[in-house]
């Protein structure tokens, strides 16, 4: 028996809900800005695959922006992001976000710890401005175990399909597992927010992970009729953030 045997049935009912969110949201002018953060390969693009798969193109945009310009390197670190924000009647979806000075620039070396201090002062604060001028927001982070990484990461290099998706950080994703686990554990710390919460995602199992994230996604920005039907996402997959989980074996050390 498969592991997920109604995979197929529950997504595409899921999508649909989503495509009634988006309508009561294009109508009410709402704003709303989903960043997807988390390891190499924790499943970022499939999951915003199926999220935008069956949503309008004008009303929805997917950021995943590159290593920044010289000029860009010279700017207030947030204003490149700001470009993108959502205007009324927009989902803006960031494949990673701001939050790469919170893990890959400063592992990395690619920011300088005053700058990195700076990020985690400031983060907390831009984010509350966003939401006071009505930007809804959701924070997720995808964990997933360094032996389904190790495992995933195989598979780019053997499998021709995902060619496209080896980048040079994959060469140390594992090298600097431990490095990477003290920035999200700082992170996570730093940044969590009344305003702008963390939900954390454990992504070993990619079908559990895409329905988890897009119940949360609905149960959060969806109109009251549509969220009050969809179940809960489980528990064990995707569950909000607290400081105990540091330390009690929910987050991939």
């Amino acid at each position: 028996m498969a592991k997920h045997p109604h995979y197929g049935d529950e997504l595409r009912a899921l999508q649909i809900d989503l495509v009634r969110y988006q309508q009561e949201a294009i109508e009410k002018g709402r704003k709303d800005l989903v960043i997807f953060e988390g390891r190499d390969t924790a499943g970022k693009d499939g999951v915003i695959k199926r999220i935008t798969e069956h949503l309008s193109v004008r009303n929805t945009r997917v950021v995943a922006l590159p290593k920044p310009s010289e000029r860009e390197r010279t700017e207030w670190y947030f204003q490149r992001y700001a470009r993108h924000l959502p205007s009324a009647g927009e989902l803006v979806i960031f494949n990673r976000s701001w939050y790469n000075r919170g893990g890959v620039e400063p592992v990395m070396g690619f920011c300088t710890a005053q700058e990195h201090e700076i990020f985690l002062h400031d983060a907390p604060a831009f984010e509350a401005m966003l939401v006071e001028s009505g930007t809804r927001i959701v924070k997720l982070w995808l964990d997933i175990s360094k032996a389904e990484q190790a495992k995933r990461l195989e598979a780019r290099t053997t499998d021709p399909l995902k060619t496209l998706k080896i980048s040079p950080l994959d060469q140390v994703a594992q090298e600097k597992w431990d490095a990477y686990s003290e920035a999200r554990d700082q992170m996570l710390r730093r940044t969590q927010a009344t305003e702008a919460p963390w939900s954390i995602v454990h992504t070993d199992k990619k079908k559990a992970a895409r329905i988890a994230i897009i119940r949360h996604l609905l149960r959060t920005l969806a109109p009251r009729d549509v969220a009050r039907k969809v179940d809960a996402p489980d528990p064990d997959v995707l569950f909000p953030f607290e400081m105990p989980a540091l330390a009690d074996g929910r987050l991939e050390h």
